[in-house]
């Protein structure tokens, strides 16, 4: 597979969202029109063997080679992350080194969030030119740093103007050699830790701090979040509670997006479950990173 001809991917899932990765996977490949191969870069925070046989399953071959990464090798031993309140999972942090998991000389990758269907056709979103740039992102809805919902807390303190563009860390279109040159993830992981306090979106938040304005800005519709009302989305993120949930309370048009595509993979019967398996995953997030301290 050559590298001018691969459109290069990261995705991090844990077992409970491999489901969401199988939809993901197939809006990909049914949306993709050009000649480009993709090869996924999966990194696995514990898929049990019958998910990753399902998640093989989702996919042809013949368009998508997966490559897969255990958390475990992909967090260096000599790094810590921070134990933060939230209750978002440890999985969460890992595409602060999905740069170092992909072939030195690739010159640009695309990290997304599993809990995203790609509506548009993926090779689009790749051929957008970051010019000087390090990534291209979407603006998140907090929009700037001054946001009271979401932004940055204390972008007074650390010398921002309020009007500091914010971005969502879910999409991240990147260059992985300037990425690995700044030493960037471990510039983000101190600056969650220094800042603590104010990280209500920990990785989010260090990404944005660390990253400020070095960012191409990009149309909403290639991150649009499914709480919105969006005709005519090219990506959308379900950024809040997932389509997989009898509680999903977004956009119904982009929860039976979903499922159209969901129905093309061995999930193809699954139901939304009830909202008590929500909440106990999200009980176990917090417990997981209290008990591991993040510790390695």
């Amino acid at each position: 597979m050559s590298m001018k001809d691969t459109i290069t991917i990261v995705v991090a899932t844990d077992n409970h969202y491999a489901i969401l990765l199988g939809a993901l996977i197939k809006s990909i490949e049914m949306n993709h029109k050009t000649h480009e191969k993709i090869a996924l870069y999966i990194i696995d925070d514990g898929i049990s063997a019958s998910s990753k046989k399902k998640i093989l399953a989702s996919s042809n071959p013949a368009v998508t080679t997966m490559y897969w990464h255990k958390t475990n090798d992909v967090i260096p031993p000599n790094v810590k992350i921070p134990v933060d309140k939230s209750a978002f999972p440890i999985t969460t942090y890992l595409r602060l080194f999905a740069p170092y998991i992909i072939p030195k000389e690739t010159t640009k990758m695309l990290y997304l969030d599993v809990d995203m269907l790609l509506i548009e056709d993926i090779s689009k979103l790749w051929h957008i030119d970051l010019g000087d740039k390090l990534f291209a992102a979407v603006p998140d809805l907090a929009k700037i740093f001054a946001s009271e919902w979401g932004g940055v807390p204390n972008y007074k303190e650390l010398g921002f103007a309020p009007d500091t563009p914010y971005f969502n860390a879910g999409m991240l279109l990147l260059d992985p050699i300037k990425w690995r040159a700044g030493d960037l993830s471990n510039k983000i992981i101190q600056t969650i830790f220094d800042n603590i306090a104010s990280a209500s979106f920990p990785d989010q938040y260090g990404l944005n701090v660390a990253l400020a304005n070095q960012w191409v800005i990009l149309d909403q519709r290639w991150n649009t979040f499914a709480v919105l009302e969006i005709e005519d989305p090219w990506l959308i993120h379900y950024l809040d509670i997932k389509p997989i949930f009898q509680s999903y309370n977004c956009n119904p048009a982009y929860k039976d997006q979903f499922y159209k595509y969901l129905r093309m993979t061995p999930w193809k019967d699954h139901k939304p479950v009830p909202d008590w398996v929500r909440l106990s995953r999200k009980a176990y997030n917090k417990l997981r990173k209290i008990v591991s301290g993040y510790l390695k």
